[in-house]
């Protein structure tokens, strides 16, 4: 079952930010549109990356009105250290949520039981907690965080001007389309 339109379930958990421990729920998210990027396990191979990668563009996310949420199996403990020791994590200044409880992995279907560990997914949120993007694949397969920016502003976009889908490629500033019976064969 997809995920897509569908309202983000209540939860608790503890997450790193900007030197302290603080609590991350469903209502955390409410409110803003919010960006869960689901990693495997804090100090791996690829997560540092891909953390980097979202604290290089992570004024942007601020500027479009989004929060952005690391989220791994480990705790918010562990990413304390993690945040302390690796030079690419240590630029993160957005919440290291831990889930040591596998709840957010198994509500947003990443989870794998038989390592208890996730999938890298990504997911936007849109101020009222609904799910508007999903991507999930293998962990060998880091992402750019320049497609989830452009996911992020299409999804904002057409919340902003019902009616209109954005095209494959869209870029912020270009043509939309409106569907309509006119369009069907002549693209």
């Amino acid at each position: 079952m997809s995920l897509i339109n569908t309202r983000v379930q209540p939860f608790k958990t503890q997450a790193f930010h900007n030197g302290k421990f603080v609590e991350v729920t469903e209502q955390s998210l409410a409110g803003k549109w919010s960006v869960l990027i689901f990693m495997p396990a804090a100090f791996t191979f690829n997560c540092p990356t891909e953390v980097e990668d979202a604290a290089d563009h992570y004024a942007r996310f601020k500027d479009m009105g989004a929060e952005v949420y690391i989220v791994t199996t480990d705790t918010h403990f562990a990413h304390k250290v993690w945040h302390e020791t690796s030079p690419a994590v240590g630029k993160a200044r957005f919440p290291l949520v831990g889930d040591p409880t596998h709840t957010l992995t198994r509500m947003f279907g990443v989870h794998i039981e038989e390592e208890g560990l996730a999938l890298r997914g990504t997911f936007v949120v849109n101020p009222e907690g609904v799910v508007k993007t999903a991507e999930v694949h293998d962990n060998a397969i880091a992402r750019d965080v320049k497609e989830t920016l452009r996911k992020l502003q299409a999804a904002q976009y057409v919340a902003q001007n019902p009616g209109q889908v954005c095209p494959a490629k869209w870029q912020e500033g270009a043509a939309t389309l409106k569907p309509s019976l006119d369009l069907v064969g002549k693209i």
